[in-house]
């Protein structure tokens, strides 16, 4: 039941809210004619929608905590969560992926070029956030400058054709491995370190690679970055825009698949139990015998391999590239990505890396409010679901006795 309290409690946020977003929802100048117009009634909305919202969130955390307190009783049992049973049912999960599959094989087709474009990028930040899942999702290693891999990824492809004529395909692998070199070398310097340390030396890479590129003129062409950049071909077959395009989507629809393949198997291997036990107790993890160093520069230099490459990718799809594209804000996107889909969950990451990168782009409808509409949508899931969309399910061992 909703108390008095919360009543109080609801007034003052949605003052608060009203507050905020004064600037943004009610003031409205018009340059033109030198006039300020006075959207009062926005208020009125952004003050009773919060209140709302916020008595809505209290009835569903009373509800929570006393279905909680039941279970603890033995009052009613425990239902197993509707994702285990998405995830563990075959006669669920199979036509589901068959669906997806086929939704996503005929997009070129049902959709304009322009909405292709947009899924490419969207594809590639799902294989950005696969790639950075392994470093943070599974290890437990919070790495804030992961766009300094996906730089190195598109210079490379710059740089290699610039210089020495080579093609998308030849450069694709070598981009993939200098970024896993760079990560290994970020990854020597910070095997001490932990938790907001470790953030703020990775952050503080990144932000060396982006300002080495924007002010090492000689090399890397500066703020002015390097175009011409050739698109990926197809044995030797000249394509147009269009075509271009639609051979890149099937392109990262396959690099998608094949990142989800290795990423699974990495997370079952040896190596990848190394990472979860380092995750939960690194000092447990070392006293159990495992190689802490090797396991920390696995993680680092995998993560970036997978930046490296869709760097490359990047780079082929824009034909130009320049510092300006690899800002600490795309780390930050990316690092959303994982958090929101769910550390260490694949599906979670996949779903999350759609919804934020479509979401801002189908909302431009809402004009001056998508980003508004696009922050609220990421408060209300962290506070509803702060283990991410879709969790990561944790395997468990039974072991039968024989009498």
């Amino acid at each position: 039941m909703i108390s008095l309290t919360d009543i109080k409690k609801g007034l003052l946020v949605s003052l608060w809210f009203v507050f905020l977003t004064f600037p943004l929802m009610v003031i409205k100048i018009n340059p033109i004619d030198k006039v300020i117009l006075w959207r009062w009634s926005n208020m009125y909305w952004v003050a009773g929608g919060s209140f709302l919202c916020y008595l809505a969130m209290q009835i569903y955390k009373t509800r929570k905590l006393t279905r909680q307190e039941h279970i603890k009783q033995g009052l009613i049992k425990e239902k197993p969560k509707m994702q285990f049973k998405l995830l563990s049912d075959p006669k669920i999960y199979l036509p589901t992926l068959a669906v997806a599959g086929l939704f996503f094989l005929a997009f070129p087709l049902l959709f304009s070029t322009y909405q292709t474009n947009i899924m490419i990028t969207a594809l590639m930040y799902v294989v950005l956030g696969l790639g950075l899942n392994i470093v943070v999702g599974v290890a437990g290693l919070l790495d804030l400058g992961y766009v300094a891999f996906y730089a190195v990824g598109a210079y490379s492809y710059a740089l290699l054709h610039l210089h020495f004529g080579l093609g998308f395909w030849e450069v694709l692998p070598i981009g993939g491995l200098l970024a896993a070199s760079f990560g290994i070398l970020l990854g020597f310097p910070v095997l001490r370190l932990r938790g907001d340390y470790l953030a703020i030396v990775t952050l503080g890479f990144g932000e060396i690679i982006r300002l080495i590129l924007e002010n090492w003129n000689e090399f890397s062409h500066g703020p002015s970055g390097i175009s011409n950049i050739p698109r990926p071909g197809f044995f030797g077959i000249h394509l147009g825009l269009e075509q271009s395009i639609t051979y890149l989507y099937y392109l990262m629809i396959l690099m998608v698949i094949f990142t989800i393949f290795v990423v699974n198997r990495l997370q079952s291997s040896r190596i990848g139990r190394a990472w979860f036990a380092l995750r939960e107790d690194e000092i447990a993890c070392q006293a159990m015998g495992i190689d802490k160093t090797k396991t920390k520069l696995t993680a680092f230099a995998l993560g970036a391999f997978w930046a490296g490459m869709v760097g490359v990718i990047f780079a082929a799809k824009t034909t130009f590239v320049n510092p300006a594209s690899f800002t600490f804000l795309e780390s930050a996107i990316i690092l959303c990505i994982v958090v929101l889909g769910g550390m260490g969950s694949i599906i979670g990451v996949i779903i999350a890396a759609l919804i934020l990168i479509l979401l801002p782009e189908y909302l431009r409808a809402f004009s001056d409010y998508r980003m508004l509409v696009f922050g609220a949508v990421l408060v209300i899931m962290m506070v509803f679901r702060p283990q991410g969309i879709v969790a990561n399910i944790r395997r468990t061992y039974t072991v039968q006795k024989n009498d």
